[in-house]
């Protein structure tokens, strides 16, 4: 089985392909997929950019010219709930577009033509890679305690639920106040995964998103965006991906 992982930016990767065993590089639609193994397994990593369609265009390369038989995005999102805090780790059991609105010839949310709002993440992956997350958070912390400490993040935690994706960064409390008072049960905002898992669920190929908390999305974002992609998400995310690949049997469940 050939597994891609995608993030958006190259720090989120950055962990993931520096480990990759007999690298190889394609450059296709603008784009530079890397193919080689990881931790036993055949890997396609690509950065899909910034946005839904980008996500969407890579997801649909990914599939159609690299065989991927399941995807991974991983990357940061802004913390939505009230208990999702800077450096929690969320795993996506839902994606929804938060700013996809066909109404009124279908519900607020609804894709047209697929008569859902909302596309659930696959549930076998989905569980390996929460217990990998919680795992991985309690073997990382000491490596990770001086950049945790001196960027104000405690004691990180795993969360998961609903992510909602939208072609809009969503900085300012009035923005996210909106978005819980119209989805109350979003943990976190994000703008690529609802894209990915439309593009899985019209496939039918098993995907999941999985993201670190990076700001509150809100106007209280002060941590260095840079810095902590670099030091503790990006870390963080390979740290668990690879968790999870050591213990995955066969169908990466």
């Amino acid at each position: 089985m050939t597994l891609a992982l995608m993030g958006a930016l190259p720090e989120e990767l950055a962990g993931l392909r520096a480990a990759l065993v007999a690298p190889a590089v394609h450059h296709h639609a603008g784009r530079e997929f890397v193919t080689g193994r990881l931790d036993g397994r055949d890997v396609v990593l690509v950065l899909s950019r910034i946005g839904k369609v980008a996500a969407a265009t890579t997801a649909t390369l990914l599939i159609e010219r690299f065989g991927a038989e399941a995807i991974v995005f991983t990357g940061v999102a802004g913390g939505l709930a009230p208990a999702v805090h800077v450096g929690d780790v969320i795993v996506a059991r839902q994606l929804l577009q938060h700013d996809l609105d066909a109404s009124p010839l279908f519900p607020r949310h609804e894709v047209p033509g697929s008569g859902r709002a909302r596309f659930p993440a696959d549930a076998p992956l989905s569980d390996a890679l929460a217990l990998a997350a919680r795992d991985a958070l309690d073997a990382e912390r000491i490596g990770l305690a001086a950049s945790l400490a001196s960027l104000g993040i405690t004691a990180p935690s795993v969360h998961e639920g609903l992510v909602v994706s939208g072609d809009r960064f969503v900085a300012t409390a009035a923005e996210s106040a909106a978005l819980r008072a119209e989805l109350p049960d979003a943990l976190a905002v994000e703008m690529e995964g609802a894209a990915v898992a439309q593009v899985c669920h019209d496939c039918d190929l098993p995907f999941a998103v999985l993201r670190t908390v990076s700001d509150r999305a809100d106007d209280s974002a002060h941590i260095d965006f840079r810095r902590f992609i670099s030091e503790v998400a990006g870390p963080l995310a390979g740290a668990i991906v690879r968790t999870w690949l050591r213990r995955a049997g066969p169908e990466l469940g």
